[in-house]
């Protein structure tokens, strides 16, 4: 049995050089690479080029902050309770990034990447996806929103940034295909989220699978600890729990 070993990083019990993908952190990376241009290379091996730059950075930025989100008022709940920790009210409010908020980028990529290896006509792909996701009584990750209801303005800039950059587009031309055949089955429109249109944005910069929703946590963790410091300063949780003190008990029936 081989030992263990990890090609991300040397020790930090090895004083004699600081290594990360086999390449000199301190002469070769600070200061001469942007934190997006070492994101996309701790993860793949291979510093980004001009178009996977653009995109990564974007996405980075597009999902860092929505206001007062499910995830903002977690964290700023948990720093009202535990002040002067604020990786734990960090940590909190990323754990709600998943399947229903934020993090349905990875969902998306996921389908576009069966797209893709399945080979058959993507109408075809699309229609049966509709149906079967329709027989499972479950939504496809990345559309509707709870309060765009025509458009998410994010999304139209984001696909506009894509064409500007030059990227492929073999992914977004199979979301393109995959939203008619949704907003056909639906008999009306169906927003597109900007989290879609990063699933496939991903895909075309060969962003690792495995980490694509990484990247909503990464993003809203900037914006998270902007609302945790606001917090000590700015308190609204005060507030919330005003509102919720105002909740009427009923007795169970």
């Amino acid at each position: 049995m081989s030992a263990p070993f990890t090609s991300v990083g040397t020790p930090t019990s090895d004083i004699s050089r600081l290594l990360m993908r086999g390449t000199d952190v301190l002469n070769e990376i600070v200061g001469q690479k942007t934190f997006t241009e070492t994101f996309y290379f701790i993860l793949t091996g291979r510093f980004p080029n001009l178009v996977q730059l653009k995109v990564l950075d974007a996405a980075l930025v597009v999902l860092m902050d929505h206001g007062l989100s499910q995830s903002a008022v977690v964290a700023r709940m948990i720093a009202d309770s535990a002040p002067g920790q604020i990786q734990i009210a960090l940590a909190g409010g990323a754990m709600m990034i998943g399947e229903k908020f934020a993090g349905t980028m990875a969902g998306t990529a996921a389908l576009l990447r069966e797209a893709k290896a399945d080979g058959r006509e993507p109408r075809e792909w699309a229609q049966e996806t509709v149906v079967r996701f329709q027989r499972n009584g479950r939504r496809i990750p990345g559309f509707g929103h709870p309060y765009y209801k025509d458009a998410d303005p994010r999304a139209a800039r984001l696909l506009k940034l894509a064409e500007d950059a030059g990227v492929e587009g073999t992914f977004l031309r199979l979301l393109k295909v995959l939203s008619d055949e949704i907003n056909l089955s639906a008999g009306r429109p169906i927003v597109m989220n900007a989290t879609a249109v990063l699933g496939a944005m991903l895909c075309e910069i060969d962003f690792p699978e495995t980490a694509i929703r990484s990247v909503a946590v990464i993003s809203r963790m900037a914006g998270l600890a902007a609302h945790v410091c606001e917090e000590v300063e700015n308190p609204v949780v005060p507030a919330l729990i005003g509102y919720a003190n105002s909740i009427q008990y009923r007795d169970p029936d």
